[in-house]
């Protein structure tokens, strides 16, 4: 939204959350709130790591814009809502009477300074394919008045998963692929922490890599279990819930989705195409509107993480969903990713589309053909240990590994995800970067920028089709050769 006001030749804004979009079961409306403005990274350095010897760019600030978060308490003040425009039945949104003018004096003073940001990294190495990563994020606190206890249950979650997975590792016991225990600083601030670590280290993690399991702000309410997850790992976060429910009816069969999520997954799920998950407790009306709500940081109560989970049984059910996941991504010989479901999400996003999308259709088509042949002729035997050989696991799982690569587009929209297989919430099942172009074209009279957006679409699911198909051929030589 700010870029958009900012091309458009705003001057300042006034950044507020409309009672209508909090949750019920939070008292907000009076409270003031932070919002970073920083997409990710050190804005200083963008695109490489921030480290002794880098060069910084003068960024200090982040847009043209005068910025000023309020509450909408005095949003209403300075709307002078008639009453008879307010409901009790109903919640309607803030919004200026179409007669009235207000001249507002923004003076905004920020003091840009530079401080150190640090991890935390651990990791236990695996047997098998140590020089495979499985990675699991939380966050610590960096800011004394703002996030409360947050980042609390973030930290005790993964705290208690490592104490777990160490009792077994003091009998012996190791991984199959390597686990990599990160606790990120300066999440608030944009995913400094995650950012400048990934940036530092990109080439290594573009190989190696193979998933990321999130525990950001795991429980944020208590009544509803939100499942977030790349298409090729949503069947495995289904089944992890069947098994590992502890409240039957805190988490009935939550439908897994693939919708943008805020938090330090930023970075490998739109840069180095990592497919991800995360697990988290929700109030309803936040889970709907999750795109923004994670960017407002408001000031909590102390005893807030007592009052919504009092006997830590969220926690503990956020804990060993995780874990179930996470080892068995770790362990299980042939990667648990479901390449056929990339494919049937394709096809479900051109659904009702508004824009005509014949060409992608067809070659979404191919795609699901080539991921159904794959999943049934390399999936099958490689499962079965009669037929299991190394160098046929090996080779299925890097191309197992690789798949949403190919939908990472160049460059996406303010605000959408690069990774073109995230909606950008609930509500929507198109593609984003679709929709947001249809948009773009209704404003400017235009279709130069959905002609763009068709293109960027076409050529993703072209290029997993290909990528399939280069698989499909791979394994269909090298067992010629063994022949």
């Amino acid at each position: 939204q700010l870029s958009l006001l900012e091309d458009a030749g705003f001057g300042g804004v006034l950044l507020y959350i409309d009672p209508c979009d909090l949750p019920k079961t939070a008292v907000l409306d009076d409270k003031a709130f932070m919002v970073s403005l920083n997409s990710g990274g050190d804005p200083s350095t963008p695109g490489y790591p921030s480290i002794d010897g880098s060069y910084r760019q003068n960024r200090s600030n982040l847009t043209t814009l005068l910025v000023q978060p309020i509450s909408a308490v005095l949003v209403k003040k300075l709307v002078y809502l008639p009453e008879d425009s307010i409901r009790k039945d109903m919640c309607i949104p803030l919004r200026l009477p179409a007669t009235e003018k207000k001249i507002i004096n923004l003076n905004i003073q920020s003091v840009t300074t530079y401080k150190t940001i640090s991890n935390v990294i651990g990791y236990l190495k695996g047997t098998i394919f140590p020089d495979r990563y499985v990675v699991i994020g939380s966050h610590h606190n960096s800011m004394n008045s703002y996030g409360g206890q947050e980042w609390t249950g973030s930290s005790a979650i993964i705290t208690a998963f490592i104490q777990a997975v160490m009792l077994k590792a003091k009998r012996g016991w190791r991984p199959d692929r390597t686990i990599v225990f990160c606790s990120w600083g300066g999440t608030s601030f944009g995913n400094v922490g995650s950012y400048e670590w990934a940036e530092d280290l990109k080439r290594v993690l573009q190989r190696n890599v193979v998933a990321y399991v999130s525990l950001h702000n795991p429980v944020r309410g208590n009544s509803t279990l939100l499942p977030i997850a790349s298409p090729s790992l949503q069947q495995l976060a289904a089944e992890s819930q069947s098994f590992n429910c502890m409240e039957k009816t805190k988490c009935p069969r939550s439908n897994v989705s693939s919708v943008q999520i805020q938090g330090d997954s930023d970075y490998f799920i739109n840069h180095l195409g990592v497919p991800a998950t995360r697990f988290s407790y929700e109030d309803v009306k936040t889970s709907e509107n999750s795109s923004f709500l994670f960017e407002a940081l408001f000031p909590v109560h102390t005893t807030k993480t007592e009052e919504l989970d009092p006997s830590f049984r969220l926690h503990e059910t956020i804990a060993k969903l995780t874990g179930h996941v996470t080892l068995r991504i770790a362990n299980e010989p042939v990667l648990p990713f479901n390449a056929l479901d990339i494919a049937l999400q394709v096809q479900n996003n051109l659904k009702g589309s508004q824009v005509d999308t014949h060409q992608l259709l067809a070659v979404a088509a191919r795609l699901r053909d080539t991921a159904e042949l794959f999943q049934s002729d390399e999936m099958r035997p490689a499962n079965d240990p009669k037929e299991r050989a190394p160098i046929r696991v090996r080779m299925l799982n890097d191309v197992l590994q690789s798949l949403e690569k190919n939908f990472v587009i160049r460059q996406a929209p303010p605000g959408l995800y690069r990774n073109i297989l995230y909606r950008l919430d609930e509500r929507t099942s198109q593609f984003s970067v679709l929709l947001e172009a249809l948009e773009h074209c209704k404003l400017h009279q235009s279709n130069e920028t959905i002609e763009a957006a068709l293109s960027e679409v076409l050529n993703s699911i072209n290029s997993a089709q290909v990528y399939f198909k280069a698989g499909l051929d791979v394994f269909e030589t090298a067992l010629a050769g063994k022949k």
